[in-house]
């Protein structure tokens, strides 16, 4: 997510979509912390420029008020009550109109991870930024706002299993948004515990080494497993296969430099890891259904701004 910023010496010098640490993470603080929660309720307009979390996921409750995401350069409106799911280093910024009441719990990837291992279905609801309707069903509004509520409460309180209790509020949390979601429906009824963990882990080594074009012996390899056996807990798991996972996480990139940087194609090309940029050219056309160049012109297009 390179862009270019040009100054006044005419030296160019590359900035990045900021990455963004949370306010809770203070040097100052010696306890380790894993669930967040902050009430926000500003009586005016409030904007944030795009930016990522790389460390944490985002779980947004707009009980009251409307506005505009715009999530990876699409506008998506939203309007209380309402949920915005953010997973880790998705780029986002918020528009929200004047008084919005709003509750963001933000959680620690780890403990994120952890929570997901519970149900494969979580795992499916994380797998992309969401904006959740909940005005449909005013029971799960007011539900979820009582579970924030006492999630809030637990993570003040420290008392004797608070861990525990938070995480089985937190479980609740998610299980009204997964049943609130029109989740892709994949056939992983037969996907055993360890299938689901090894196209787990293989996310993870895609988002490490996906620049470097790595042949798909190599992640396995990584795994301690054989093609054969990546190949089958991606397809049980996914329902997608190890290449098309691959070439899903580089299409994400390559949107995101084309909306939010000021590199060449050529430039962005190279920078994924192609050494031609007709052939990366060809690929984005194949998987997006147009020109990287066109692509740019037609998302920078898009308002972002509340009406």
């Amino acid at each position: 997510m390179t862009k270019y910023q040009h100054h006044s010496n005419n030296k160019t010098t590359l900035t990045t979509v900021p990455k963004v640490r949370l306010y809770v993470e203070r040097p100052e603080e010696k306890e380790k912390w894993f669930v967040n929660i902050g009430h926000v309720t500003e009586r005016g307009r409030w904007r944030t420029e795009p930016h990522a979390h790389p460390e944490y996921g985002q779980v947004i409750f707009v009980r009251n008020g409307r506005g505009v995401m715009n999530l990876e350069g699409s506008s998506v409106p939203f309007e209380g009550p309402c949920v915005l799911l953010l997973p880790t280093e998705c780029v986002h910024g918020l528009d929200y109109a004047v008084d919005v009441d709003r509750w963001v719990v933000t959680i620690e990837v780890a403990y994120l991870t952890q929570v997901n291992s519970k149900l494969h279905e979580f795992i499916q609801l994380w797998a992309l930024p969401r904006m959740i309707p909940l005005s449909s069903a005013t029971a799960a509004a007011t539900e979820f706002f009582s579970l924030i509520k006492r999630l809030q409460l637990e993570l003040e309180s420290k008392a004797v299993g608070h861990v525990v209790g938070t995480e089985a509020l937190l479980t609740s949390l998610l299980l009204i948004l997964v049943r609130g979601t029109c989740l892709d429906r994949i056939d992983n009824e037969g996907a055993t515990r360890n299938e689901i963990r090894l196209a787990d882990r293989f996310r993870e080594l895609i988002d490490q080494h996906y620049r470097q074009n790595l042949p798909l012996q190599d992640y396995a390899s990584a795994m301690a497993v054989s093609l054969v056996q990546l190949r089958a807990a991606c397809a049980s798991a996914t329902g997608q296969s190890p290449t098309k996972m691959i070439h899903a996480r580089i299409i994400t990139e390559a949107k995101r430099n084309l909306i939010f940087g000021d590199m060449s194609v050529e430039q962005i090309a190279f920078g994924l890891g192609f050494s031609d940029a007709a052939y990366f050219t060809r690929f984005f056309r194949k998987e997006v259904g147009q020109a990287p160049s066109q692509f740019r012109v037609t998302a920078r297009d898009q308002p972002h701004r509340t009406k």
